[in-house]
């Protein structure tokens, strides 16, 4: 039967004016069982125990209520409920630490703190150690800010032997200490920590970063534990001009990690840039280099420094077998090794070379052989070569420098008789240069001539001419000269074509008549100065000139100055072309057929070209490149279609594409030398930004020999070279 509460309210107020507070008790309590969840009755139960002396009671009723209330989340009025008990019994620990934790959230750390005093104190006295300390680390974690506080809390729990939650403290404070920028209060803490477990990577990893930024590498280095902090100590003490203390941070990096062959790699450079190949040596062989390109390299370069270079040159064979491309850096080993010892080190090139001809690259290989020959002047395996790879790769400009560089090298090895014939070769070719004319003359004293300038006269003048061979192997000259082309007529339009093929079908019809060849009757004095079949015209080569003085009166023998000759050369003039032999009508109509062919074919590569560029006009850029391929078949057209190709490829960020297309404009023949060199220099811009280092190095080397400081070509010459240097 439920309770009157109102009833029994009455009657314990009753019971309570009457003095009759056991009885006013028992009310409460039967109200309380009947309804337990009325805190207000269960406070008013716990003061009519207090005013009853029942104390323990009281406290208990307290302590029920003041933790349902924390429990609750009302902080303040379980507080006020807890001072109850700590009026009654102030020595209560559950109280103190209840309420020490209630007004530490509420900031208020004074009274928070004086309460947690009070129980340090109360169980140092019941002797309870441990009790003692947790109220200590309770203690100090009051407030964030307190950092003494907060280390005292960690002092405490490594009294407790707590040591991992000491150290994730110390940790803790280290991270808001840095970030408040308090850095040396941080440096403190983190060796606190670190001396409680010296093996934490993170502790080490965060002494490293401070003593790093605070640029004291000497304990950075006792800290650090990874292969890259040691590199940054190293780098920063290499920095600092302490190049031994970066070579010992690197050792103790490779003593804690004996399997990082990159690592001994680089200590293996450093010992061989201080020419300490023995100790280079210990830490980097080509076994432990495995199959890793770069530390093969660096094992190759090892040893190569010394005698016997055969291993050296094994590794490198072994290198370009794996991977070809690596031929670039191959090469610059070579030329690096060639400057010490040009025997192993044109070795090396040659199997540069030949990882480039495997690939098709003629150009490549010749720029390799090229810069070698630069280092090393006057090597005559190496030009004998280079000549080969420019002949076999249809590399017509660059074989002429080297044969003069060959002819050169002859000359200065003595070689009179193989310079001879190279030098005469060129003299052929070219007789308007003077560097071949005297090149020629040395060969001549070399060989004991007594006269040379006077056999080189003859010789000019058609005497005993020059003969020369081109790349196909087919004699310049042949057993009759051809005269020199006349100038070109205007190309006939459609219209004059239409006509020009009427005219030869009406006069295939006509019966075909042969016509006696009428000899032509030479004067005298044309017989007397007609030219030998092999003359050279030096009217038409050396232009006019003031001849020089006349020998003596009854002189036999007339000393010819070449000097004298050569200072006045002027631009070729054509010689005038000797009248053609008249034909019968089927020959001059197979010619006129030819023309008509020829021009019939130049007709539609013009028209591709003039649609490519209306192509490009209207937007359709991949149409125009379609047509101007199809113009690059022409040869008078090549050079110029090509290059327009390639500078479309380029424009629209197509580097492979644009570079093939200027390669094939290199080969063809440009209108002038200022094209020319234009396209050599895009040429080189664009191997540069495709990472050819040493092809575009090559091209700019030939830009200079030509045409010596052309706009930027020096400074490209020597970026490039440091590249190749690896600075």
């Amino acid at each position: 039967m439920p309770i009157d509460r109102a009833a029994t309210l009455r009657n314990a107020e009753k019971l309570i004016r009457q003095g009759k507070l056991p009885d006013a008790i028992t009310e409460y309590v039967r109200l309380i069982e009947d309804q337990p969840n009325d805190w207000n009755l269960q406070n008013s139960l716990g003061d009519l125990y207090s005013r009853a002396g029942q104390v323990d009671k009281a406290i208990a009723q307290y302590g029920q209520i003041a933790d349902h209330l924390n429990e609750e989340g009302a902080g303040a009025k379980a507080a006020a409920v807890y001072k109850k008990i700590l009026k009654l019994k102030p020595d209560h620990e559950h109280t103190l630490v209840q309420v020490s934790e209630i007004l530490g959230n509420q900031g208020r750390y004074a009274d928070a703190r004086s309460h947690l005093n009070a129980l340090i104190e109360l169980r140092r006295t019941q002797g309870d150690t441990r009790g003692a300390l947790q109220a200590r680390v309770r203690l100090g974690s009051l407030d964030p800010e307190d950092y003494e506080g907060r280390l005292a809390a960690a002092s405490a729990r490594i009294d407790m032997g707590d040591n991992a939650g000491a150290l994730e403290d110390l940790k803790q404070i280290a991270a808001e200490l840095s970030e408040k920028g308090r850095e040396p209060e941080a440096i403190e803490v983190l060796r606190e920590a670190a001396k409680l477990n010296p093996d934490d990577d993170e502790v080490r990893g965060r002494l490293f970063d401070a003593y790093y930024s605070a640029r004291d590498f000497g304990s950075a280095r006792e800290v650090a534990t990874t292969v890259e902090q040691f590199r940054l100590v190293a780098a920063a003490l290499q920095s600092d001009g302490r190049a031994d203390e970066a070579l010992d941070a690197l050792q103790h990096a490779a003593a804690d990690n004996p399997g990082d062959g990159a690592l001994g790699a680089e200590i293996a450079r450093a010992y061989m840039a201080k020419g300490d190949l023995a100790t280079a040596g210990q830490y980097l062989t080509a076994e432990s280099a495995g199959d890793d390109p770069e530390l093969l390299l660096t094992v190759a370069d090892m040893r190569l420094r010394s005698e016997p270079f055969d291993e050296g040159v094994a590794i490198v064979r072994r290198l370009l077998d794996k991977d070809p491309l690596s031929r670039e850096r191959i090469a610059q080993l070579g030329w690096d090794l060639a400057e010490r010892a040009p025997g192993p080190g044109f070795q090396v090139i040659e199997l540069a070379v030949e990882a480039a001809m495997s690939l098709a690259d003629w150009p490549g290989a010749a720029a390799v052989l090229q810069e070698f020959v630069t280092r090393v002047p006057n090597h005559i395996p190496a030009l004998m070569r280079l000549v080969e790879i420019c002949v076999d790769g249809g590399l017509e400009s660059t074989m002429f420098s080297a044969q003069g560089q060959l002819a050169d090298a002859y000359i200065e090895a003595g070689a009179a008789t193989e310079a001879r014939f190279i030098a005469e070769d060129l003299v052929a070719r070219e007789p308007w240069d003077r560097s071949n004319i005297e090149r020629f003359r040395k060969t001549l004293v070399l060989l004991g001539e007594p006269d040379p300038d006077g056999l080189i006269a003859s010789r000019l003048s058609g005497e005993s001419p020059f003969t020369s061979t081109d790349l196909n192997g087919e004699s310049l000259f042949d057993e009759v000269p051809a005269p020199p082309p006349p100038e070109p007529e205007p190309e006939p339009g459609e219209a004059e074509i239409e006509q020009l093929l009427a005219a030869v079908a009406a006069a295939e019809e006509v019966p075909k008549q042969a016509k006696k060849k009428r000899a032509v009757r030479r004067t005298d004095e044309e017989q007397q100065f007609a030219m030998s079949a092999n003359a050279i015209d030096l009217d038409s080569i050396l232009g006019d000139f003031e001849p020089p003085a006349p020998a003596a009166a009854g002189s036999e023998d007339a000393e010819v100055d070449l000097s004298i000759s050569l200072d006045n050369l002027e631009t070729p003039a054509l010689p005038v072309p000797a009248r053609a032999q008249e034909s019968d009508l089927d020959t001059v109509f197979d010619g006129m057929r030819t023309q008509l062919a020829k021009r019939s074919g130049l007709d539609e590569s013009e028209k591709d070209y003039k649609r490519g560029l209306a192509l490009r006009a209207a937007g359709d850029i991949e149409g125009c490149i379609q047509a101007l391929e199809k113009a690059a078949r022409s040869p008078k057209l090549r050079f110029g279609t090509s290059w327009l190709i390639a500078r479309l490829y380029r424009d629209r960020d197509r580097l492979p594409e644009a570079l093939e297309w200027l390669e094939r404009a290199s080969n063809a023949t440009a209108p002038n030398a200022d094209e020319s060199r234009q396209l050599l220099f895009e040429l080189a811009d664009a191997l540069e930004r495709a990472g050819e280092v040493a092809r575009a190095l090559a091209v700019c080397i030939e830009i200079q020999s030509d045409a010596g400081s052309y706009r930027d070509v020096d400074a490209r010459i020597d970026r490039l070279t440091k590249v190749q240097a690896g600075s």
